[in-house]
Formats: structure tokens, C-alpha cells, sequence
């Protein structure tokens, strides 16, 4: 962070970082590597200054500075007395400075992300230039493949079948607005430009164009004053299509087609989307609402192709009495209806403009909207992506045949490689709803037909029986003139507009329909009933099951994707759908439909049910088996398993570092494919940044194919599960002693829920315009209740983190125990740390939540507990725990600092924290004086927002909240 906003002054040189003394790899200290961070810190700082200062006036930006240099004394410099005078500072600061203050040290941590991306891009790039590859880098995994002997035909062939994709949540966390997002791209791309300026004139242009995105940002609203909509959810997550993947992902492709001269790339990256498709406790998603969905992510794709051609058009100026063209490039100019006489000689752009035409005619068609410009009438539009491309393969053959093939590379390729990818679709769009709305609608459809009086009365082999009955006949279910209820009408209209955007849009527009809450058979059998009910399920004659077996040409048009989200759920998973398969032509069914299974496994819920430790083992476990029941499948009948991770940017959600988590997961468990959610701030800190959205791609793709081509097992003894057999039996005793240690402490402590509603900001995240979806399932104060997002979200804020890390402290301490064989039990869980990758991964992320956690911090949110001997009872229990599992980590990891095998985080940290810490306090004195304000008082706006304001700096602060 700089180490001054004064304006004009020169910043005085920053304390040195604690672990600055770690060698590094490539030559030169700490404070030399991170000089060009600290200048852009430094200069983004100064600037935020001389806004603030012009702004809000001199008395507003001395208090500001005041408050820094006080927590930097506090934090950095450990001066008790600083922190004291801090304290009061803060405590007697008025609604409208506390607010004021809430602003400078939140973009603070704004701008602090974004010179650290960009450093991050530098720092790469300076790697690269020296031939040092990165973990994550194409060019380290395709050595390490070479190393490997793997040729690059395996590599191209394993690619023909794999399926790699991210997919775009909306949930509540997300709490920037787009207007910030889009201040904050610009501020970005003048920062990264700084590099290349050879003259201080230009040097000068660029700072003011900075400052001018900073006064933007500043005389821009931080937060919304009305309820997110799931329109606006839409918007967000299409910017980072316009801003990133739309370019980037080609770029990504192209870069894989080096390494693999001579071998075509098949497209098995490709994007996935939940926003307006996701109904899972959020009402406001209905059938219109996944219909505006994917008419805007089609207007976003078409919008972009448009732009494309356009471009194309100004460039490829080739006259026909200077170069040839194929004769299928002369045909397609002939049927353009271009006839200006201006390009009678141009066939390129002749075709070009007729194909124009065709993708404006496509973008009426299919999104009601019209293209900016128009050279001839848009008319005989596309009806499939596929003829796009074959136009566009028209024009790019005829210039590699004609000597123009360098006009291929920079626009054409990267174009047509975006068609393959995104389609006229854009991304592949989720559905998802509970499974105790599919039982509500099935019963409601077998009571209205007289079939069964109560359906959801009857026991799991009574509901299959029935469901597989109801499958085999041709009937619709449902009767006319019937009064359906509300809930009844918008799920059967989810499922009927499927079918017709299916027919639309194509078959990846939508491809998966995943069912939370999966805890039986029929789960599943009620969402292939209702697929057939809509039509997008049938056989020859309507039916799907006919004598017991299945029909020969019934398809099913969405893959059924269960979602094993608990403890119990995920020791269910594998006899779940080993019960599926084994119902008569589900089997031949799937087949039929494509010979593809996901499954989804949910890192939150199970998180927030059994604890950090016990989740990631169940997850681990789970995997295990289903691989092992899915393996005879694939041999046998071509069945592809797909596991889908839901996991969120927090550890305690599944979150870390994705390369390390990838390489993590069991032997067999990969094989090439792999979606996993993208979720809250962590969206924009991987992809708001184009450079840093590819590298996070980059990183997925190399992760997938050392997982599926190099991953090898873990050491003598290894079994199946890739560890030796002490390694399992020792991680699943520590689990038992997990799940037991967390589930006391935060389920069985009495009070505990109190404590947690009172201690952190739960019911201010409740209040704040960040999502629309209800932070609670049901309106009670029961933690079972709770989504585990905001869970998660509010023990981040007040700086526990408890979710990451939970259980963990007193599982190990019941693991050694106080016998004689304690230090053979602690070699056993080095040992482990240091060769198998699953429980290393847990331990690193592990200690990442420790460093970011701070429990001095964390203590002031007591005393918003109106009890303060229960107060002083749970923090006293979370304060042991957490400990306990200080202490755990040191001892298995031989590291006595945290971070201590990261330095550049933990300098990160180190930096960022003294600018975070006044945010936490001001939340707390905000929080207090809110929670005691008296009814109608005029102050009473300006501490709700203070208090908004402060989570969205904490979780800007934080980064990986999410």
C-alpha cells in the first residue's frame, strides 16, 4: 500500500516486510522485484490524495492521512500506543467523517488490486522473458509432458474428448457495481500502459487521465440503493465476456496450437453461466427471466462477431487485378448484395459485407435488436454458427492460397476460433432448482390427475416404482382446465421455455439441469418426469420406459446433474447413482443422449455442516467412489463421468489456488474434464483483467492435462486412491476428530448462534444491495438455514475466517494424543504433507486463512454482544481453536511464520492489512451506534451506508471473499 497520500510530498520509504528476508528465486531482493508495485502504490495513492483533498477539503484529508499513519504505527511498527490512539480516534468520529474515512481506505484497497495485478502481470512476463516457467504456464506443463514422453498426438487426442469450463455464479458477494468495475478496467489499462511510455510527456497524459478515472470513481456511488436484479446479476458477468473471454480464450487456443504444430485443437474450453437460470432459493428467476438471459448472452456474442467483420472489412482491402481468389471465395463475393461499385475489385469485402448482413439479420432473429451499422439491409440470416464459420473457413482458405496468409493470423483465426467456441450462444447456461420443488410439483401434477393423493407421503421404492410407471406411459400429466398453483405454473415453464430456446439458440446454449439437495433415486427420476411432461424427454410415441425397458429412441435433451451438497449427501453420492443406473434402461437412456454424467459436489454446504477438514475428505472420498463406479461404465457403454465443483473463493468454500486444487484431486477423478463455479469477488479479481483472465484460463487447461496425463501415485503402498493406505486412515481419523471438534463448537455450544447474528455482520449483509437472492433459505435464525455464502461471507469480514479452518486444531491434537507413539504420529502427518499432494493443498490453503485471519481484530466484534459473558465464553473457544490449529500447522508443516513458503503473499499482506484494519474498527463503531439507533433519526441512512461501505472495502481488501 503507499507509504503516503500526501500530495506533492515524497513518500517516505515503507517498513521492510517481515519475510522479505526469503530468498527468492530469480536474482535480485524483495524490495527490488516489488519497486514497480510500490511506484504504482505509491502513484495511485498520491492521486487518490489529491482527489480526496480537492474533494472533500483539507481538514477530510488530514484526518484520513492521520488514521493511516496511526494504523501502519499500530500494525506494522506493533505500537501499542498507536493503536490505543487509534482507537479513540475512530470512536469519536461523526456519521459523515467515519463514512468519509470508509471511502479513501476502501479504494485504498481498489487501487492496491489493481497495481497487484499488474504486477503480477510483470513479474510473469519478466519469468517468461528469462525462461523461467511458472507452475500454471502451458509452456511448464507442455515440458513436463515432453519430459514424460507424452507425444503431442496423445495430447491432441486426449484434447478430442476433454471438457474444460468455468462457470459464472452470481451470489452474494459480489458487492461491486458495474460503473465501479468499468472505472476500475480503465484505471487498469493506464496503469499497465505506464510501462510502454517512452517520454515523460506521455508519461504526464497518462497520470492525468488516471487522475480523471480516480475523480470519476470517488464522485461515483460504491453501492446500490436499490435490490440487485437478476437482470443486473446478467450484466455483470457479460462484461467480463466483452472485457476478457470473448478475446482472450482464442488468444489461449492459439497459444496451445504452438505447442501442438500440426495437431488441430478441438474446442473443449468453453464458458458456463448460472445467472438466469439458477432458481435455487431465489425467486426471481422464472422462465422470462432465462429467456433474457440467453437473448443477451446471444446479443453480446452476435455484437462482438459484428465488430469483428467489420474490422475484417477495413482490412482485408485485396484487389481482385492483384491477387486470385478460390473459386468458393468468388461465390461467395457474387452472392453478397453488396453492389457499390466502389469494391467491384474487392471480393473480400464484397463478401464481407454481404456477411454483415447476414449476422444483423441473425441478431434480429434471435435477440429482437439491431446492429449499429448498416452497409446493405441485414437479410437471409444464419440459422446455425456452423455457417458462419464456413464462411469465414471460405475467406481464410483463399488467402493462405493466394499468398496472403498473414492476414489470417491477427483477426480471422482468433474469429473464427470464438464462432467454434462461443457459438451464437455465448456460454452454456445452467439450470438448477431444489429437489423439494420438483416433489412439490410432481405431487400437485399427481393429485390434480387423480393418479396418487399424496405422492410425497409415500417411502423412496414406492416414489421409483411410481416414477418409472409414469415414465413408461404416453400420457401428459397434466389437465386441462386444472387450477395449478403458482409454483407448479413458473417450474413447467422453466422447462417448456428450455425446450423452445433449445431449438433456438442450439444444444450448448443448455445442456445441464442440476438438482441441489439430491438425497435419493427419485430426486432425479421426478426431473426426468418432468422433462418429459415438457417435451424435451421422449421416445417415438411420447413415452420414455416401455416393458421395463427403455424405448430405442428416447433422448433426454438436459443431462440430469445431481448436486451432493451435505456430509451425509456426499457418503450418499456413489449409492445414489449406483442406484440410478441400475434402474431398467437408464443406462441405454443416457447413452442415447450423448453418454455424458456430471455430478456436482457442493464445497460450502458441506463445509458449513462438518468443517473445513471433514468437507474436503467427504469431497475426496466421494470422488473416489464414483470414479470406481463410473469406470466399468465408461469401459463398457462409453459413459463419461464429469465432476462439477462448487467450490467459492473463500478456503472455508472450497477456494485456494485452482492449479494446486486440480492437481489435488484423486488419481482418475480429472481424465480431461472438469467444470468448476467462479463465484463472488473472486470473479473480478481472475477476470477483470483480460492478461490476468487468460493466465487463470491458462492455468485451468495446464492444471487438467497434468491431472489427466502425468498423474501418477502418491509413494510405496499407494492404492487406487493415491495414497498409501496410513495416509487414508490417517486422514479419515482426523476427520472423525474434525467433524466432532467443529460441529461442538459451532452446532452444540449453547449461545453460539447468538454469538454469531450479534459478533459479526450478518444482518447488515442481510441489508445490503449485493445479490438477488435471500442471504437465508427460510426466516429463522438457525445456522442450518443459513446459505452457506453468506455463512462464509460474514465470519470473513470480522476477520475469524472461522469456515477455513475450524476443527482442524483439536482433530490434530486428538490425532498425536499424549502416548508413546505421538512423534511417529506427527512423522506420519509430515510425511503426508510432504508427499501427497491432497493434504498438502489443505495445508497451504490452510495457512493462507490463518495469515489473513486476526483474531485481535476479530476481538473488537465482541463487544457489539449485548452478553458479555457469552461473549467472552465462544470468542474464548474460537480463540483456543484457532490456536490449536496455529499450533497444528506449525508442527506438520516445520514453517514457525505463516505464508513463510509464500513470500510474495505474505508481503501482500503485510502491506495491505495497515489499510484494512481502520475499515474493521469503523465497521464495529458504525455497527454498534446502528444497532442502538432510535427510530426515525436522521443519521440513521448515513450509518447503514458507512457500515455497506466498510464490507465493501473489507472484501476488496481481502480479495478471495467470495
Amino acid at each position: 500500500m503507499p507509504s503516503s497520500i500526501t500530495p506533492g510530498k515524497r513518500p517516505v520509504r515503507p517498513p521492510k516486510p517481515g519475510l522479505a528476508a526469503v530468498k527468492l528465486a530469480d536474482a535480485g531482493d524483495a524490495a527490488a522485484k516489488n519497486k514497480a508495485l510500490m511506484d504504482d502504490i505509491r502513484l495511485l495513492g498520491r492521486l487518490l490524495g489529491d482527489v480526496i483533498r480537492e474533494q472533500e477539503g483539507k481538514d477530510a484529508f488530514e484526518l484520513i492521512e492521520r488514521v493511516r499513519q496511526l494504523s501502519v504505527a499500530y500494525r506494522l511498527k506493533k505500537d501499542a500506543s498507536a493503536g490505543r490512539v487509534l482507537d479513540r480516534l475512530l470512536k469519536n468520529l461523526s456519521a459523515d467523517q467515519t463514512v468519509s474515512v470508509i471511502r479513501a481506505f476502501s479504494y485504498f484497497s481498489h487501487l492496491a488490486n489493481i497495481a497487484e495485478d499488474r504486477h503480477h502481470v510483470r513479474r510473469r512476463q519478466h519469468h517468461e522473458r528469462q525462461g523461467h516457467q511458472q507452475d500454471g504456464s502451458l509452456a511448464l506443463c507442455f515440458e513436463r509432458l515432453h519430459q514424460a514422453d507424452i507425444r503431442s498426438a496423445d495430447v491432441a487426442q486426449m484434447l478430442t474428448q476433454a471438457y474444460i469450463s468455468p462457470v459464472l455464479t452470481a451470489h452474494p458477494t459480489e458487492v461491486q457495481r458495474k460503473s465501479i468495475l468499468d472505472a476500475e478496467r480503465a484505471i487498469a489499462e493506464l496503469v499497465g500502459a505506464r510501462d510502454e511510455l517512452p517520454t515523460e510527456r506521455e508519461r504526464r497524459a497518462n497520470e492525468a487521465l488516471m487522475r480523471a478515472r480516480i475523480t470519476q470513481l470517488w464522485q461515483t456511488r460504491m453501492l446500490r440503493y436499490t435490490k440487485l436484479t437478476v437482470a443486473d446479476e446478467i450484466e455483470n458477468a457479460l462484461s467480463y465476456y466483452q472485457s476478457t473471454f470473448l478475446r482472450q480464450i482464442p488468444r489461449l487456443y492459439a497459444e496451445i496450437e504452438e505447442h501442438l504444430a500440426g495437431f488441430a485443437v478441438p474446442s473443449f474450453l468453453r464458458m458456463g453461466q448460472w445467472i438466469g437460470g439458477d432458481r435455487d432459493g431465489n425467486p426471481n428467476v422464472t422462465a422470462d427471466t432465462l429467456r433474457m438471459a440467453l437473448a443477451r448472452q446471444s446479443e453480446v456474442a452476435l455484437r462482438f462477431y459484428l465488430t469483428e467483420v467489420h474490422a475484417l472489412g477495413a482490412e482485408l482491402s485485396i484487389s481482385q487485378m492483384l491477387a486470385g481468389v478460390t473459386p468458393e471465395m468468388a461465390a461467395l463475393a457474387e452472392a453478397s448484395p453488396d453492389k457499390n461499385p466502389h469494391r467491384e475489385d474487392e471480393p473480400y469485402r464484397r463478401a464481407l459485407v454481404g456477411m454483415y448482413a447476414r449476422l444483423a439479420a441473425t441478431l434480429q432473429a434471435l435477440t429482437g435488436t439491431e446492429a449499429l451499422r448498416h452497409a446493405v439491409q441485414p437479410q437471409d440470416a444464419y440459422t446455425s454458427p456452423a455457417q458462419f464459420l464456413a464462411d469465414l473457413g471460405v475467406i481464410a482458405d483463399s488467402l493462405q492460397r493466394h499468398h496472403a496468409q498473414a492476414l489470417v493470423a491477427p483477426r480471422l483465426a482468433p474469429l473464427m476460433r470464438a464462432v467454434q467456441v462461443f457459438g451464437f450462444h455465448l456460454a452454456t447456461l445452467d439450470l438448477r432448482q431444489s429437489s423439494d420443488k420438483h416433489e412439490a410439483v410432481v405431487a400437485e401434477l399427481l393429485r390434480e390427475a387423480r393418479l396418487h393423493p399424496d405422492y410425497s407421503a409415500l417411502d423412496e421404492d414406492a416414489k421409483r416404482s411410481l416414477l418409472m410407471g409414469l415414465l413408461n406411459d404416453a400420457r401428459p400429466l397434466r389437465v386441462h382446465g386444472a387450477a395449478y398453483s403458482d409454483l407448479a405454473q413458473s417450474e413447467l415453464a422453466i422447462f417448456e421455455t428450455a425446450k423452445t430456446m433449445l431449438a433456438r439458440y442450439g444444444r450448448e446454449a443448455l445442456r445441464h439441469y442440476i438438482i441441489s439437495h439430491t438425497e435419493s433415486v427419485s430426486d432425479l427420476l421426478e426431473v426426468l418426469l418432468l422433462q418429459k411432461e415438457c417435451g424435451l424427454l421422449a421416445g417415438p410415441n411420447g413415452g420414455v420406459l416401455q416393458g421395463g425397458t427403455l424405448d430405442a429412441g428416447a433422448v433426454n435433451a438436459l443431462i440430469v446433474v445431481p448436486l451432493f451438497e451435505t456430509i451425509g449427501d456426499l457418503r450418499q453420492a456413489e449409492p445414489i447413482m449406483r442406484a440410478f443406473y441400475a434402474l431398467p434402461g437408464i443406462t441405454d437412456l443416457v447413452v442415447r443422449s450423448g453418454g455424458e454424467q456430471d455430478i456436482m459436489l457442493g464445497y460450502s454446504d458441506s463445509n458449513k455442516d462438518g468443517g473445513f477438514f471433514t468437507s474436503n475428505w467427504e469431497l475426496y472420498r466421494a470422488e473416489l467412489a464414483l470414479v470406481a463406479l463410473f469406470g466399468p461404465l465408461r469401459t463398457a457403454r462409453g459413459i463419461t463421468l464429469r465432476l462439477f465443483h462448487g467450490r467459492g473463493g473463500t478456503v472455508g468454500r472450497g477456494g485456494g489456488p485452482s492449479y494446486q486444487a486440480i492437481l489435488a484431486q484423486p488419481p482418475g477423478t480429472v481424465n480431461g474434464q472438469i467444470r468448476l463455479t467462479e463465484q463472488g469477488e473472486v470473479i473480478g479479481s481472475k477476470y477483470a483483467n483480460p492478461e490476468i483472465g487468460r493466465r487463470n484460463l491458462e492455468t485451468l487447461v495446464a492444471a487438467t492435462l497434468e491431472a489427466t496425463l502425468l498423474h501418477t501415485s502418491t509413494g510405496a503402498g499407494a492404492s487406487k486412491s493415491g495414497a498409501p493406505k496410513a495416509f487414508l486412515e490417517a486422514a479419515a481419523a482426523i476427520s472423525d476428530a474434525s467433524h466432532a471438534g467443529y460441529r461442538k463448537l459451532v452446532y452444540e455450544t449453547p449461545g453460539f448462534t447468538d454469538y454469531f447474528f450479534a459478533a459479526t455482520p450478518i444482518r447488515e449483509i442481510a441489508e445490503l444491495n449485493i445479490g438477488s437472492r435471500p442471504a437465508s433459505r427460510k426466516a429463522t435464525r438457525a445456522i442450518e438455514d443459513l446459505r452457506a455464502i453468506p455463512w462464509g461471507f460474514s465470519w470473513g469480514q470480522c476477520r475469524v475466517a472461522l469456515p477455513g479452518w475450524c476443527g482442524f486444531g483439536s482433530a490434530i491434537d486428538a490425532f498425536l494424543g499424549t502416548g508413546a507413539d505421538r512423534a511417529d504420529k506427527l512423522k506420519l502427518l509430515q510425511k503426508m504433507h510432504k508427499q501427497w499432494p491432497f493434504f498438502r493443498t489443505l495445508m497451504s490453503n490452510l495457512d493462507m486463512v490463518l495469515a489473513k485471519s486476526d483474531l485481535r481484530i476479530a476481538s473488537r466484534y465482541c463487544e457489539l454482544v449485548e452478553d458479555q459473558k457469552l461473549a467472552k465464553r465462544i470468542f474464548s473457544a474460537i480463540k483456543a481453536e484457532w490456536e490449536r490449529t496455529q499450533d497444528a500447522l506449525s508442527q506438520i508443516t516445520g514453517e514457525t511464520e505463516r505464508l513463510q513458503s509464500n513470500p510474495a503473499l505474505a508481503r501482500s499482506i503485510e502491506h495491505r492489512f495497515p489499510y484494512l484494519d481502520p475499515l474493521n474498527h469503523l465497521q464495529v463503531e458504525l455497527m454498534r451506534r446502528y444497532r442502538n439507533r432510535k427510530e426515525g433519526a436522521p443519521e440513521n441512512a448515513r450509518l447503514q451506508r458507512g457500515i455497506h461501505l466498510s464490507i465493501n472495502g473489507v472484501a476488496a481488501g481481502l480479495r478471495n471473499t467470495g
